[in-house]
């Protein structure tokens, strides 16, 4: 099924392609923009992941026979449509985001320029892959915050399903997680797997003191010369797990000189109290470099308040926290048409937040330099080619002006700044043409970019509001177009009256 992912569609999508083919619209260039509105809890902003999966998707629209679309669109009415779509590929461009970036709220995250049934009909496979994806990496880059110590997703047996663990561990990666347990995701992109033991294990060598030792001398004998990690919580940690560990290692000639790393696990119980404790007794017994690693159903939360408590723990797992997104599952990104035509166009609406910015756009991220670096100040996005757009693009000096507050603005004087558009053209006439990055260069793209927030931007509690602006001629054009919709809705209904 994974190769029909650009058919993971609601019907909709392609019982409004048939309107549009039958008034003669198929071929109208039509803009549509990914984007949110709000982040998930208190963020301030989100990370990009699933830009690549969307590019693969767009590449499998197309190939299908007639009668395969007839399997869902039956009928002679639906005949003409279905031999158009037998023939239908993707001929337009894609301006997006590169996993990593960060984006905030109303930013095209995707900018799909193409035909209108082109456009249109690839809305709910984009939004699948990007709100999964992005939910994900949004929440493992708070959990990762949370701690300096290396954070490893462990949350495949939670996720939403085989594609979303997969897909899931690889934009925790992106994220900042150091790795997954997750064996597909490891071979996939050629990040490796981590994993060592359950209390299964443990049990499976029976139910005693003395079977947890067997299990661990066993365990220590089948991989020497891989990281060994002991889960000593199976019975009682004080009294018998760490002291069983401490045993077979001794027993296996392991001690702080084995490469590459050895160490225990804790799983359950107080983790704070439980780790120090650990901790003392390895120390005494002379495995100073024996890591403890801590899991139990943790999140940024408890990790930070571990971290407060000053837990001896170097290493979390995290597992459905990161995996199903568990604060927020359900990432807001939508999909919405803003240009037909060369014509603006937006959905009005009395809530605010879901009024959108029409137009083709793109979105500059400005910086300063600093002594400790470059600093990211402020993004702007622009209707392409409008003033703003060509006074960034030359290096002038610009002024940004809050979009809710106009009495709100900012100058940035010429040679005192960079500027970076955030939507790169990934496809263009229906090929790609942007080169796909390894994990690691996604990863640490998100973490330089990550650094150039400021500190108060970062923190999870009451998140510092980063400056997000919009141009004049964006401005003008919205509202523009709200003016001018409700003259006519106005005047329709004096019209309706007056019969």
């Amino acid at each position: 099924m994974l190769e029909d992912i650009a058919y993971c569609s609601d019907k909709y999508q392609y019982t409004m392609g048939k309107s549009f083919f039958d008034c003669g619209k198929a071929d109208q260039m039509a803009v549509f923009n990914l984007f949110y509105r709000k982040a998930p809890e208190n963020n301030n902003w989100a990370v990009v992941s699933g830009t690549d999966e969307v590019l693969e998707m767009i590449a499998g629209l197309g190939g299908k026979s007639e009668e395969w679309f007839e399997k869902f669109l039956p009928g002679e009415t639906y005949r003409p449509f279905r031999q158009y779509l037998a023939g239908m590929k993707f001929t337009g461009n894609v301006y997006a985001m590169r996993e990593g970036e960060i984006a905030f709220p109303s930013q095209p995250i995707i900018i799909v320029e193409a035909p209108l049934i082109e456009a249109q009909v690839l809305e709910t496979p984009m939004l699948c892959i990007m709100n999964h994806q992005m939910a994900v990496a949004t929440k493992a880059s708070r959990v990762c915050r949370a701690t300096n110590r290396p954070v490893s997703e462990f949350g495949s047996r939670r996720a939403h399903g085989p594609w979303a663990a997969v897909y899931g561990a690889k934009a925790a990666i992106i994220a900042g997680c150091a790795n997954s347990s997750n064996i597909l995701t490891g071979m996939g992109w050629d990040c490796g797997s981590t994993g060592t033991m359950a209390h299964s294990y443990i049990t499976s060598f029976g139910c005693s003191v003395s079977g947890e030792r067997l299990a661990f001398d066993r365990y220590l004998q089948s991989h020497q010369g891989e990281p060994l990690i002991l889960l000593i919580d199976t019975y009682d940690t004080l009294k018998c797990g760490v002291q069983n560990a401490i045993a077979a290692f001794r027993a296996a000639g392991i001690d702080d000189n084995y490469q590459p790393l050895y160490g225990v696990r804790l799983d359950s119980g107080d983790l704070a109290y439980l780790s120090a404790e650990v901790r003392q007794i390895l120390d005494k017994a002379g495995l100073r470099r024996c890591k403890i690693f801590a899991t139990n159903s943790l999140d940024e939360y408890l990790i930070a308040d571990l971290e407060r408590q000053g837990a001896c723990i170097d290493s979390y797992g995290v597992g459905d926290a990161i995996a199903t997104s568990k604060g927020n599952p359900c990432f807001g990104n939508v999909y919405k048409l803003v240009q037909i035509d060369g014509e603006p166009v937006l959905k009005r609406s009395e809530d605010r937040a879901k009024l959108i910015n029409p137009g083709f756009q793109i979105t500059w991220r400005i910086s300063k330099d600093y002594p400790e670096g470059e600093i990211f100040k402020a993004d702007v996005t622009c209707l392409r080619g409008d003033r703003l757009c060509q006074q960034i693009e030359a290096g002038e000096s610009f002024t940004i002006c809050d979009e809710n507050d106009r009495y709100k603005f900012k100058t940035f004087e010429a040679g005192a700044y960079h500027a970076k558009p955030l939507q790169q053209k990934m496809i263009e006439n229906g090929v790609r043409c942007y080169l796909q990055e390894s994990l690691a260069d996604k990863k640490a793209y998100y973490q330089a970019n990550l650094a150039r927030l400021s500190p108060s931007e970062r923190r999870l509690i009451n998140p510092h509001y980063y400056k997000v602006d919009i141009s004049d001629d964006l401005y003008n054009t919205k509202l523009n177009i709200i003016d001018r919709l409700v003259k006519d809705i106005n005047t329709q209904f004096q019209d309706e009256n007056a019969l």
